[in-house]
C-alpha cells in the first residue's frame, strides 16, 4: 500500500483487564470498562504486549489487536521508531482498592541480561483520585545493603525501611527502574511506561490469591535489581499551564522513553482544537474525564471519560470538540 493510502486515522482502543487481588470495582463502575472481572485490578489500554493487549474498536481494523496493525503498518510508530514494529511504551488505569505488594522493576540493562532481552520498566503514575489518607511508597528512608533488607523481610520489620508519601488527586509521579516502591490502597491512577510486564516482590504482607497459595516473592532478583540508596522525598514539579483557544495543557513528564502532557479541552460551539501527530512519533490521547468527539476527513470517534484514542505517526489533521481532560501522551 502507497503511505499516501494509508488509513492515517485515529484508533478508538478497548482494553484487555487484570484482576489481581488487590483491586477494586471503580473501572468499571465509574469508567463503564464492561470487563467481566471481580475485581478490576488495571486496564491494559494501549498495549502490544503479549500479557495484556488492546484491540481496536470501529472502522477497517475492528477487532484486531493494535499489535497486528502496527505490524502490519509499523511507520504508524514513527521516525524515531524506525525498524520496530511494537509499541515501547504501555498505558493502563490502576485502582487499587488494596496496597500493592512491595516491588521493584529491572532496568532495561538487568532486564536485557537476565529476563530473555526483555525491557526494563521506568513508569509515571498520574493520580486521578485518592483517599484521604492514601499514601504510597517511594524508596527507602535511608541507604541499607542487600542483607539488610533481607532480613528485614524474614523479620517482617521492611516496612519501617520505606519511605512512605503521602498521595493526593493530581500528584504525578516518575518511577524509575529501580526503585522501591507500591501504590497504596485508595489509589486510582493512570500509568504510562516502558512496554515491559516485569515487577519482582519483595514483600506481600502474606497475602494468599485466589488458589490459597501465597503469591511468590523474587526476593533475590529483587535485591540485584534494586537502587539501595536513601532515595530522596519525591517533589512535586513546576507545572504550568499554557493557553490556546479552546484548549490548555501542561508538562507532566518528560524523560527518554516517554513525554506526558496534560492537556484540557473546552470548546464552545464555534471553537475547535486542531490535533495532529507529526512524522516523529506517534500519540496516545487517554480521556481521564470528560466526554466529545474527534472528527477527521471520513470519520468521527465518540468518546468519553476513560476511553483511550491512539493517533498514528504523521496523522490527518483532528478536530477535537469537547469539555474534556486527557494525558497526551508521546512516544
Amino acid at each position: 500500500m502507497l503511505a499516501s493510502d494509508r488509513p492515517n486515522r485515529p484508533l478508538l482502543l478497548r482494553p484487555s483487564g487484570k484482576d489481581y487481588l488487590w483491586g477494586g470495582r471503580r473501572l468499571n463502575d465509574e469508567f463503564d470498562k464492561k470487563i467481566d472481572m471481580v475485581p478490576l485490578a488495571e486496564t491494559w489500554e494501549c498495549s502490544t504486549h503479549s500479557d495484556g493487549p488492546s484491540y481496536v474498536v470501529g472502522g477497517e481494523f475492528d477487532g484486531e489487536e493494535l499489535a497486528q496493525v502496527i505490524r502490519q503498518y509499523p511507520e504508524y510508530l514513527g521516525e524515531r521508531h524506525a525498524g520496530e514494529d511494537t509499541l515501547p511504551i504501555l498505558i493502563k488505569f490502576i485502582d487499587a482498592k488494596s496496597d500493592l505488594s512491595i516491588q521493584v522493576h529491572p532496568t532495561d540493562e538487568y532486564a536485557k541480561e537476565h529476563e530473555n532481552g526483555q525491557l526494563g520498566k521506568s513508569e509515571m503514575w498520574y493520580v486521578l483520585d485518592a483517599a484521604k489518607d492514601a499514601s504510597l511508597i517511594y524508596g527507602l528512608n535511608q541507604s541499607c545493603t542487600g542483607e539488610e533488607l533481607r532480613r528485614a523481610i524474614e523479620e517482617g520489620t521492611v516496612e519501617r525501611m520505606l519511605r512512605r508519601i503521602p498521595v493526593h488527586k493530581d500528584d504525578l509521579f516518575y518511577v524509575r527502574a529501580g526503585t522501591i516502591h507500591a501504590i497504596g490502597a485508595g489509589v486510582l491512577v493512570a500509568e504510562i511506561q516502558e512496554s515491559s510486564n516485569l515487577t519482582y516482590r519483595l514483600y506481600d504482607y502474606d497475602r494468599v490469591g485466589k488458589d490459597g497459595a501465597k503469591r511468590p516473592l523474587h526476593i533475590e532478583k529483587a535485591l540485584e535489581a534494586a537502587d539501595l540508596s536513601g532515595s530522596q522525598e519525591p517533589r512535586q514539579p513546576l507545572r504550568v499551564l499554557k493557553y490556546r483557544q479552546g484548549a490548555a495543557s501542561e508538562l507532566l513528564s518528560r524523560c527518554k522513553y516517554f513525554e506526558v502532557y496534560r492537556m484540557l479541552v473546552n470548546t464552545e460551539r464555534r471553537q475547535q482544537v486542531r490535533y495532529r501527530a507529526d512524522k516523529v512519533s506517534f500519540r496516545v490521547l487517554l480521556c481521564v474525564n470528560g466526554c466529545g468527539t474527534i472528527t477527521y476527513d471520513g470519520g468521527m470517534i465518540p468518546f468519553c471519560k476513560g476511553d483511550c484514542i491512539f493517533v498514528p505517526a504523521d496523522s490527518v489533521e483532528l478536530t477535537i470538540h469537547a469539555q474534556a481532560q486527557f494525558l497526551d501522551i508521546r512516544g
